[in-house]
């Protein structure tokens, strides 16, 4: 995906928070594979998610980090569960604030959804982890 002809300020700001959270190999990948299809709908969510909630400066990456996580989880978002577990190298995140979100998880929205978002998160750290001794 190119971005857009003329990128407006949030789109910047979006793009630079968004590869600043997943990392520029995982957005590199996500612009090498848009299509014009999706390419609104890409230009959408760094302009929104991105450009405007995640660079708000009231919570920090961190903190945004978990809030997303147990939302994800709640909402049985595997694949995106996955990927912002991943991104915790990049916002500050531990371990520990990911259990404990996904405790919350567990009574607000079922423990079958926090089951199955630890279960993943398990998976990530062990090849996070991996990755890290090799």
């Amino acid at each position: 995906m190119s971005e857009p002809l003329v990128p407006s300020e949030r789109y910047r700001q979006g793009m630079a928070t968004r590869r600043a959270v997943l990392g520029d190999s995982h957005v590199d990948r996500a612009q090498a594979g848009s299509t014009e299809f999706d390419r609104p709908f890409q230009e959408l969510i760094t302009e929104a998610a991105w450009g405007h909630v995640w660079s708000r400066p009231t919570l920090s990456k961190r903190e945004r980090s978990i809030v997303t996580i147990a939302l994800l989880a709640a909402l049985g978002q595997d694949e995106e569960v996955a990927m912002h577990v991943r991104a915790t190298s990049n916002t500050g995140a531990t371990r520990e604030d990911i259990c404990e979100a996904l405790l919350h998880v567990a009574i607000y929205a079922g423990v079958p959804a926090a089951n199955h978002a630890i279960k993943i998160a398990k998976q990530v750290f062990e090849q996070m982890d991996a990755e890290k001794a090799a």
